[in-house]
């Protein structure tokens, strides 16, 4: 079973139908399930809270082919789009140990959990909070 906010996989979704008919691409990381406000998830149980901007640190890994914008070994999965509509893993996909992929019509029932081979998963729906988090300078 893999587990994600009702918040992010909407903001996934969007971010599908917002680059259609280009595909898009973002990596996502958890959070244990005792971090999220009102939850009856077992505490240490990963649920997918956060994405990374597909942009970010762009200008660097243009020059140098470094990614900033994704800290190293902090993504377990990955989301996908597909506007061919294909509901499945591809070849071209950057795979990861979940992979997200969502097709049209760009809604909640168009998106689904697939592990690195390909097989689909159980997806849930959480509906809760990541604690708010602020950067200091």
């Amino acid at each position: 079973m893999v587990n994600i906010t009702r918040g992010l996989a909407e903001t996934l979704v969007r971010f599908g139908g917002d680059r259609d008919p280009e595909s898009v691409t973002i990596a996502l990381s958890v959070r244990p399930a005792g971090e999220l406000d009102e939850t009856d998830l077992p505490d240490d149980t990963p649920v997918f809270t956060h994405f990374y901007l597909p942009n970010a640190g762009g200008s660097v890994n243009a020059v140098f082919g470094m990614d900033l914008g994704t800290p190293a070994g902090q993504t377990q999965g990955r989301f996908v789009s597909h506007p061919s509509g294909k509901l499945s893993v591809s070849e071209r996909d950057d795979l990861a140990e979940v992979v997200f992929v969502a097709v049209p019509p760009w809604d909640l029932d168009s998106l689904a959990a697939f592990d690195r081979s390909g097989r689909r998963q159980e997806l849930t729906l959480v509906d809760a909070e990541p604690p708010e988090e602020s950067v200091s300078l």
